[in-house]
This record gives C-alpha cells, sequence and structure tokens, in this order.
C-alpha cells in the first residue's frame, strides 16, 4: 500500500510540476512577444530586423501589428519626425535610426508626365502644383499647366504627406486635389488609374529594392537641379545613387525627414531590441531604400538607449 502511495505521490507531483511549467512557459512565452506597428515603407526593413534578431535572441519575439490594433496592444511604432505624427500618436520618446526620402512622382507615359516634362520643378513651383496657397510668387503663378493636374496625398497618420508638405513650410492639411486613406502605396495606384494624377511617396515605394530603378509603371518628376544631379533624379537614376546624393547634401526640392521607433514604455527586452537596431541593424538601411543618419546624431541615439539600459540595471 506504501508503494501505491509513494508512486501516487510522485505521479501528481510531476503532473502538478508539468502544469506549473506549461503554464509558466505560456507566461514566459507572453512575456517576450513585443509588437511593432509600421507604415508599409519601412516594413521591409523592420522585417528584417526580426529575421536577424531572431539569431542573437531566439527567446525574444517581435512581431509586426498589420491593419488595425489598439495602440495600448502596440510596443512600438515606427514614424516619421513630423509634428503631425508625434501629436496623433502621442509619442513620449523616440529613437532614430534612418531617414526617408520623399520625390514627386506621376504615372509613366501619363498625360499628367507629359505636362510637366521638361519643366524642372523648383521648390516654388512644387508649392504651386501641390498645395492650396494664393501667396506664390506672380512668375509662379503664370503657370497654367498645373491647374488641369489633379493632385493625390495621403491621409493617414503615419503618411509621408506631412513630411513632403512641412519641407515646403505647408501643412498636411493644404494640398490640392484628393486625399486617399490608408497606406501610401495606394497613392501609386491612385495616379496609374488617373492619367493627369500626380503624387509623392518614399524612396521604396518609387524604387524597386531588387533592381534598384525606378518602379516600371512610375516616373519621377523633373526637378529643378544641378546639371551633375538631374540624371540621378529621373528614371535613369539609381536608387543606390539617391541615397548616396541625399547623405552629402539635400536639395530643397526633396523632403528627407527622420524615421524613428516611438513608444511610451520600455522594459530590458525593447531596450536590447532598440540598442542592436541603432548598433546592427541600420547596415540594411540602405537595402531597404532609407538614407543613414549623421554619425554624430546616430551616436547620440545610440547613447539615448545605453543610458537606459544602464539605468534598469
Amino acid at each position: 500500500m506504501k508503494k501505491i502511495i509513494f508512486t501516487l505521490a510522485i505521479f501528481l507531483g510531476l503532473g502538478l510540476n508539468n502544469t506549473w511549467a506549461k503554464g509558466n512557459g505560456a507566461q514566459n512565452s507572453e512575456n517576450n512577444v513585443r509588437t511593432i506597428k509600421s507604415p508599409r515603407f519601412a516594413r521591409p526593413l523592420i522585417e528584417k530586423w526580426i529575421e536577424e534578431y531572431s539569431k542573437t535572441e531566439p527567446g525574444v519575439t517581435f512581431q509586426i501589428v498589420k491593419g488595425s490594433a489598439n495602440q495600448e496592444d502596440i510596443d512600438l511604432n515606427v514614424v516619421s519626425d513630423n509634428n503631425d505624427n508625434i501629436n496623433t500618436n502621442g509619442i513620449n520618446q523616440v529613437i532614430y535610426f534612418g531617414e526617408t526620402a520623399v520625390l514627386p512622382i506621376t504615372a509613366r507615359s501619363s498625360e499628367a508626365a507629359r505636362l510637366l516634362e521638361g519643366k524642372h520643378l523648383n521648390a516654388k513651383k512644387l508649392k504651386q502644383l501641390f498645395f492650396l496657397n494664393e501667396d506664390f510668387d506672380e512668375d509662379v503663378k503664370k503657370n497654367k499647366a498645373f491647374e488641369t493636374i489633379v493632385v493625390y496625398s495621403g491621409s493617414n497618420a503615419t503618411s509621408v504627406a506631412s513630411s513632403f508638405a512641412h519641407n515646403f513650410g505647408e501643412e498636411s492639411s493644404s494640398f490640392r486635389g484628393k486625399r486617399i486613406s490608408g497606406d501610401d502605396l495606394f497613392l501609386n495606384t491612385a495616379i496609374t488609374k488617373d492619367p493627369l494624377g500626380v503624387t509623392f511617396n518614399a524612396l521604396s515605394n518609387v524604387f524597386d529594392l531588387k533592381n534598384r530603378h525606378v518602379k516600371a509603371d512610375l516616373s519621377i518628376v523633373g526637378l529643378d537641379l544641378k546639371k551633375d544631379l538631374a540624371d540621378t533624379f529621373s528614371n535613369n537614376g539609381s536608387l543606390d545613387d539617391v541615397l548616396q546624393v541625399l547623405e552629402s547634401g539635400k536639395p530643397s526640392e526633396i523632403a528627407v525627414e527622420k524615421v524613428g521607433i516611438s513608444f511610451s514604455n520600455t522594459d530590458e527586452v525593447v531596450n536590447r531590441f532598440l540598442q542592436w537596431v541603432l548598433e546592427n541593424g541600420t547596415k540594411y538601411n540602405h537595402e531597404f531604400g532609407l538614407l543613414n543618419l549623421d554619425n554624430k546624431v546616430a551616436q547620440v541615439e545610440i547613447d539615448k538607449v545605453k543610458n537606459t539600459l544602464t539605468a534598469q540595471k
């Protein structure tokens, strides 16, 4: 009888231990899952980070949240450095990891492309083309071709519309034409369906990331740039040439905005990921159409995360 009771005790003990382990394991697994929300122009880069980081921290899982999600269920947000995003998302802290550039585009071989051919638009003319404003210089007002062109702009909080507008001293509410909800990739679809449509988009939405050239159905609007730069910012240019030029200098005709990861709260898991991003993840920026930060700025961001990690120990 004692032997039977002893055997039952061992059996029950093992069962309880297994139950506890499963419960504790599930809890640990849940605690080691972190969520990231990102606009589509940065999503391939974030996916690459997650893939590479999992090799160094196999016990931690980062997941991209797609579609609508409650803000409280999101640990990290990828945002551009503009006031619209900051106000909308209620950002407490941001760690910057790169920059995005925004180019004006239209559909290749469209009526809009024909009307804009050879115009070589400077900042003033781009402002007239895209925005509602009565305070333009007299010489700019004379361009009547712009009146027939339809502007498409993004209305999503994560759209690069704010970055593009702020570059010209405007608000995103000042765009002419039509607003497109959802991801900025839908702007490309809109102009391919409207022969008079023009828009703008981040480099990773303008260029094919594999062949490094402008997507076959898109055309970059001609810009008033120095002769040695004009070919780079045309349909003949490559993504890598554009990135190299913009890291050396930023023409006023091209909107360039810092991109970062925003968060309201962090823990050691998140901070270690952020440190990895700044020290290892940024080497993939060019591959996915983003510029690198200036070295001094990048070091400031690295120090931010290191200081947070040190404070938590």
